[in-house]
Parts: C-alpha cells; structure tokens; sequence
C-alpha cells in the first residue's frame, strides 16, 4: 500500500513517578535502548529496531500516565496541511518549537474529544544505533531483556470516542479497522494509518485523558513466552496472559512498570489494507474478541488507568 501523510507512530511521553525504578524497568527489564536525558530531567529511550532517534520519553512527576503521543507524518508541508484540517475540522492547534525534544523539529499538537493531547511531527534526528543499512544483521547489537523492537500503538480511555472516531478519519485519514459495538453505542474502536491491525485505541470511559496501556512490539510468540519468563524472574506485576487476541489477533501479556502505568508487549496481528471492511464485534463475543482464549474480561484490564 502506499502510505502518505501521517506515516506511524511515533512517540509517547509517559510520567513516572520514580526514575530510576522506571529505566531499570524499561531499558533492563522490557530492552529499550537508553538515549539521552534532558536537562529537564526527562528521559529519552529506543526500541532497537527504530531508526528515530528515540521513542518513548519518561518524565518524573507525582502522578503516572500519559502527556502526549506523537504521530511522524512524511514532510513539512503534511504538516502545514494537517495543521489546517484539525483547524477546519474543530480542534484548536498550537505549535511546539523544533528543539523542545531533542532532535525533533517543529510539531503541531491538538487535544482530542477525548481529553488526550496528540502531536504530528514530519522531521526527527537518525538514531546513532539505527538499525544497520548497509549489508545488514538482523540486528545492531544483541537485544536484551524482552527484546523491545519498538513502540508500536497506545490504548487510551475517556468519553466522546465517537468524535475522536470521526475526527481520526476526516481529519487524519485514519481507517477503523475494528470496534465494539453495545447495544447503547459504540465501546471500543481500534483504528490504524498503516497496515498494522492498529496504530491507537480509544475505550469509551467516563474520566477524560485516562492512559490504558502502551504497546512494545516483539518479533514472535516464543518472544513473549520470554518476556513471560522475565515477568515471573523478577516479580514484574502482570495484568494478564500470555495470551492472544481475538481482536487484532495478536499475541501479549499486559503487565505494569512500576510507577502503576500499563504495558504491553505484543507480536504478530493481522495485516490491514484500507479497503478492508471494519470488523464488528457485540456484547455477546466481547470476552473473546479482548481475550481469545480465556473468553472472558478481568477486572483489572476494564478499570485500572492511570
């Protein structure tokens, strides 16, 4: 397919609530690849496969969750151009400085419906351990821990998901791959700008801004057998799994770092193409769609959200 526009994910600020537990967390324990830290104390980490140069920030505060996510679109003037969609369409857009992230050009940033902030940016810094172009490994240097690839889709809750449905497709020219539909209205949508099964998520919930979890992707199901492993060796809090889904297909295990905030590593997933049709699933199969093999919701995974 040809991919134009808002290209991928491609960043998310999570605040944690004490730095030093989180990048023993997530660079030892899931294998980020640690960056940079800021002058502002912020914390600039990779996955190993990714060529940007860093993926995932964490900021100390006293409160864990999500700041923003970041989308990379293909060039400055996309950027220019989404700028006067979300304006058209009815958000308010400010521009954040090139700099204000390390290697990072100019961004434009909106809240959506939901009460979530999100930020498109066309230009960012080649990592210095991108993965190798020129008569290639597999990969730079052996992964470690969970083998973290790179950060791959974000799950968020709030209300007025109907909205930021609407607005993900008119103004971003998003597809809804899949969504659950309850008999008072839609519950979940699971939307993509690539062919991955999903790229964000929204859970209709009634407290705005709300972070479900964040997703690492691994390259097969034996790796998330060893993230499982990892998980049990050192007392890693899981939610749930190793399991699969029915929506997406994928395989995961849900766990949290240890400020409270979710996670996800996650493999394999459905290849989406934009003319595919949107996959519905009801109340009667919403066990099986989440959880695949247990076919039935915990009570964690519906309430817990930082």
């Amino acid at each position: 397919m040809s991919v134009k526009g808002v290209l991928r994910p491609g960043f998310i600020q999570l605040r944690v609530l004490d730095m030093a537990a989180a990048l023993t967390h997530y660079v030892d324990r899931l294998g980020l690849n640690l960056v940079s830290t800021g002058d502002d104390g912020r914390v600039y980490l990779k996955g190993w496969d990714e060529f940007d140069r860093h993926s995932v920030i964490l900021r100390q505060t006293d409160t864990a969750g999500m700041d923003v996510m970041g989308f990379k679109v293909r060039t400055e003037d996309d950027l220019d151009q989404f700028a006067e969609r979300i304006r058209a369409w009815g958000l308010a857009v400010d521009t954040v400085a090139a700099g204000e992230q390390p290697g990072v050009g100019r961004r434009i940033g909106a809240v959506l419906p939901s009460g979530h902030r999100i930020e498109l940016y066309a230009t960012v810094e080649l990592s210095g351990s991108h993965p190798p172009i020129h008569n290639p490994d597999v990969w730079p240097e052996e992964p470690r821990g969970m083998k973290a690839t790179r950060f791959d889709h974000a799950l968020l809750y709030g209300p007025d998901i109907d909205r930021n449905l609407r607005f993900f497709e008119e103004a971003l020219d998003f597809s809804l791959a899949e969504k659950i539909e309850l008999p008072d209205g839609v519950l979940a949508i699971w939307l993509t700008c690539s062919n991955k099964a999903h790229d964000i998520a929204f859970v209709k919930h009634p407290e705005p801004g709300k972070f479900h979890h964040a997703a690492f992707f691994l390259e097969s199901w034996h790796d998330v057998g060893h993230a499982a492993d990892l998980m049990s060796r050192y007392n890693i809090s899981i939610d749930i799994g190793p399991t699969r889904h029915g929506i997406t297909r994928g395989q995961t295990i849900y766990f949290f770092d240890p400020s409270g905030n979710r996670n996800e590593v996650f493999a394999g997933g459905y290849t989406h193409y934009p003319d595919n049709p949107t996959r519905v699933w009801d109340e009667n199969e919403l066990g099986k769609g989440i959880f695949y093999y247990e076919k039935a919701l915990n009570e964690r995974f519906l309430s817990v959200v930082t």
